[in-house]
């Protein structure tokens, strides 16, 4: 179309990074206006004290040392940690991030396939589709998805890279390559399977197995030399995979970290369904859900249809890969990335996620991009067609994902959606309760999370929370019960401990909550923060005031930002006459969010 209009290339390439960047910004600008939700952002930002003591040697140190959350993925973690220094809490920044690095890795698509292919428009809708799908809304949306936002940066620049060093194979074009495979993996193992991609560029379009069997002969043929060349270059990034994979393992099956373990039969049946059903949603992405229940009890049918579509499409492609090279190239750049995530191996205890299909899309939309105009061969059609077309697919996907956006907004909207397109999701039920119970509305919460223990009744965290319901209501005895049932199935789970001991110190049982906040503090050692802040809380009203503080200067050391425990060591300080550093703690806390001290300190003249 510009081409008619005598726009040169470069102008044209211009033009499409200007509208990448508009069209990504207009659909998704609307995130930064929301909040955190419930499920991960959590462990990933809300309630994790290394992330919000901000880049320190400390917090790098343990980013590279944690398996925390069952990923060792330190560049996420120091990618946070730098969030929280720009934003303190301000959920925004970290939404602003994650559609940064968006934006930059479409604009370095569009530049890799364009460099590869020399076709710009192919290229562009390669680019487009992978920022504007709706099943790319959870990646982009949920911040405790950035490891899939900053390793899909990573990826994209790794392959540019290395089309870079294919242009002149030497050393110091080498050597950025693997650094940035080596940044993408420290963000999210699941790019292991890069090495594998990278064989599928030299295959096409890059050509490199390709040699001229004789000077100016135009017949191509691809020998032994040409192909242990390759595969010997990419050796490093083999090396580095494998590692990765051990590492990711070893997180996955600590056995310090509770599992829902998952039969392999029913796994091995799940992934053919959800290889297909991720295919499906990507022509018709609809009903799509931040968490997806396992079932064991699929449908023959839909397992061994599964299987034979697979195979069937594979077997075409490899049949045809000579003449339609970029079919069998788009084919498998799907497949295999997939691979890792097909839930063979358990990470969890859904069935599929929409984040998983972030980069393997792209393998898709190849096949279409390169596809559709070899089966219209009259290229004056061709451009009657498919430019108004593709405009057309591209603002369908663009109105599908602002509304699927809208669903991210908080976590009521999220999980009541969830559960209105799926069933028997017991982690919705979950989720939504903790959201309601967070607004007030208990019983509302306590109605979800009996239909959650219905649908998963050994689930120690939902008796945890729906303790916590109880606990608010007044019914403490209910509490206990929930919190005893949560330790029977987990008697190392420190927070169900907590819990119960702040009940019972409700109930001035000071001794058997003391017992309860020792266990905790003895399980969860350098996160016990809480239940020093509660243990102090408990000397404190014994009158036990040097116990209570060093608690509160535990707790204060393990979390620099602990509003409470300044709060509550202040309190302890003017108690004892220590109206200095009382005056201190009372400041610092009402800093930090809560005044409460600081202002009768002042109506009472301790404090100026």
């Amino acid at each position: 179309m510009l081409n008619k209009i005598n726009i040169s290339p470069e102008k044209q390439k211009l033009i499409i990074y200007i509208i990448l960047i508009s069209a990504t910004l207009a659909v998704f600008w609307q995130v930064n206006h929301y909040g955190f939700i419930n499920l991960d952002d959590p462990v990933y930002v809300m309630e994790n004290s290394h992330i919000q003591s901000g880049i320190t040697l400390d917090g790098f140190r343990w980013a590279f040392s944690t398996t925390y959350a069952e990923f060792w993925h330190p560049l996420t973690w120091l990618s946070l940690m730098f969030d929280y220094q720009l934003y303190g809490l301000n959920a925004g920044g970290y939404h602003l991030t994650n559609l940064i690095l968006h934006i930059l890795s479409a604009l370095l698509l569009f530049w890799l396939f364009n460099r590869m292919t020399c076709t710009i428009w192919r290229s562009a809708f390669v680019a487009a589709v992978f920022a504007l799908h709706p099943l790319h809304v959870e990646s982009v949306a949920w911040i405790a998805e950035r490891k899939d936002v900053l390793s899909a940066f990573f990826w994209m620049l790794t392959l540019c890279l290395y089309v870079y060093y294919t242009e002149k194979p030497v050393i110091k074009r080498y050597l950025p390559v693997v650094f940035s495979f080596v940044l993408a993996l420290m963000s999210k193992p699941m790019v292991v399977t890069l090495p594998v991609i990278m064989i599928l560029l030299d295959y096409w379009p890059l050509r490199r197995f390709e040699s001229q069997k004789l000077e100016g002969n135009p017949t191509i043929v691809v020998t032994r030399k040409v192909l242990l060349k390759l595969l010997w270059e990419k050796i490093p990034f083999f090396i580095l995979s494998a590692v990765f994979s051990i590492i990711t393992l070893y997180a996955q099956f600590n056995p310090s970290v509770k599992h829902y373990p998952l039969p392999l039969v029913p796994r091995l049946a799940n992934a053919p369904v959800a290889f297909m059903t991720y295919l499906g949603k990507t022509f018709v992405p609809n009903h799509m859900a931040v968490f997806y229940p396992f079932s064991d009890q699929l449908p023959v049918w839909q397992v061994w249809g599964s299987v034979f579509l697979i195979l069937f499409i594979s077997v075409a492609v490899i049949m045809s890969m000579r003449r339609l090279s970029y079919l069998f190239f788009g084919w498998f750049w799907y497949a295999i990335t997939l691979l890792p995530v097909i839930g063979i191996i358990p990470v969890g205890g859904f069935s599929m996620a929409d984040r998983y299909t972030y980069l393997p899309l792209i393998g898709i939309t190849v096949m279409l991009a390169w596809g559709i105009p070899s089966l219209i061969k009259p290229e004056v059609m061709r451009k009657k067609i498919l430019f108004p077309a593709s405009m057309a697919a591209l603002a369908i996907m663009a109105v599908l994902t602002w509304h699927q956006c809208g669903y991210w907004r908080d976590s009521i909207d999220l999980f009541n959606h969830t559960l209105q397109v799926t069933k028997d999701n017991y982690v919705a039920h979950n989720n939504l309760a903790l959201a309601l119970l967070a607004q007030g509305r208990t019983q509302e919460a306590i109605d979800h999370y009996n239909k959650a223990i219905r649908l998963r009744p050994d689930d120690i965290n939902i008796y945890s929370n729906r303790g916590n319901a109880y606990a608010k209501l007044g019914q403490r005895q209910r509490a206990i019960g929930d919190y005893n049932e949560a330790i029977s199935l987990k008697p190392d789970y420190a927070t169900a401990y907590i819990n119960r001991g702040n009940v019972y110190n409700e109930l001035g049982q000071y001794q058997m909550a003391i017992e309860d906040f020792n266990n905790a503090v003895r399980l969860r050692q350098d996160s016990a923060y809480t239940a020093y802040n509660s243990r102090g809380s408990v000397y404190y009203k014994l009158g036990q005031y040097q116990m209570a503080i060093e608690d509160f200067n535990n707790a204060i050391r393990l979390k620099p930002d602990y509003a409470d425990a300044y709060n509550n060591r202040g309190i302890i300080y003017f108690i004892q006459g220590n109206n200095k550093p009382g005056c201190f703690d009372a400041q610092k806390a009402c800093a930090l969010g809560n005044c409460k001290t600081l202002e009768v300190a002042k109506v009472t003249g301790l404090c100026h």
